[in-house]
């Protein structure tokens, strides 16, 4: 069994279904476990079936795994019919599979380019509108469309990730997705959010990127440390708890200040010998 939640109530998605993208490892695994915890029924999908089945092992019997390449519309599909057919519906969507590899802009070929954009961006469009089309705008027994929740992660800092422009445009374009969604399909009672996430020790992160970069990552945060992936599932647990329910069209930044600053403050050269921000003298 799951730990319960260290801050949610046990009870607090229960009749829920949810399905996470990427949920065999890193920050879908620790949403999912999260989800679980608080009661909800919970798919996983990803490329890999051995990650998928650990994260079940871990999760218990009200989560279960499928095979899906979220690039192929077909597997999309077939992932959606296939738990709509073990559940009857589905009530949250956490766009959270994704990736992107490490290179300087010159260095990216048009097929490296469209390989990122096309996991990233059309990845995310393909998961949303199966979802949207077959479970959330399709009328319920009252006759009205049974509505839903879109969370979908990107990354942060919003201003780009020097050796990622892919993945940063394919994010910003999910970002823009999502709201112009919440718009569009607030009259089906959907809602459209997105969570930019920061860098955090995950073990993809800690063991996929150079260990420079990953060494030197805890320090670009104002708050001086990597986010903890429990942090992201509990925002992701209320987002699709009653509590999320007037956030639409919105990009939750999570990622310790790295958005706003790179490093802690005062920086080097903005400090007295005491490490005290410098300030202007005064006129008495």
């Amino acid at each position: 069994m799951v730990a319960p939640s260290r801050i949610f109530a046990p009870d607090l998605l229960a009749g829920q279904v949810i399905v996470v993208s990427g949920g065999g490892t890193g920050l879908g695994r620790a949403a999912a476990l999260e989800l679980v915890a608080l009661g909800a029924e919970v798919v996983v999908c990803g490329r890999r079936p051995e990650p998928l089945e650990e994260t079940v092992a871990l999760a218990g019997e009200r989560c279960r795994a499928r095979v899906c390449d979220i690039r192929e519309e077909d597997d999309v599909a077939a992932f959606v019919d296939w738990t709509l057919e073990q559940h009857g519906r589905i009530d949250t969507l956490l766009n959270n599979a994704g990736g992107q590899f490490l290179a300087p802009a010159e260095s990216i070929t048009p097929k490296g380019f469209r390989t990122v954009t096309r996991l990233n961006l059309d990845g995310t469009w393909l998961m949303t509108h199966a979802v949207a089309t077959k479970a959330f705008i399709p009328a319920g027994e009252d006759g009205r469309a049974r509505g839903g929740k879109v969370i979908s992660v990107t990354l942060s800092p919003h201003n780009g990730l020097p050796g990622m422009v892919h993945s940063s445009a394919a994010r910003a374009g999910v970002e823009t997705m999502m709201a112009e969604l919440s718009t569009e399909w607030a009259r089906f009672g959907i809602r459209c959010n997105a969570i930019a996430a920061g860098q955090f020790g995950t073990e993809v992160f800690m063991t996929k990127y150079p260990q420079e970069m990953v060494a030197a990552a805890a320090g670009q945060v104002p708050l001086g440390r990597l986010g903890r992936p429990e942090e992201f599932a509990w925002l992701v647990a209320y987002l699709a708890s009653p509590a999320g329910d007037w956030f639409s069209g919105a990009t939750l930044t999570l990622d310790g200040g790295r958005d706003h600053h790179v490093g802690p403050w005062p920086i080097e050269g903005s400090r007295d010998a005491e490490g005290r921000p410098l300030q202007e003298a005064r006129r008495a």
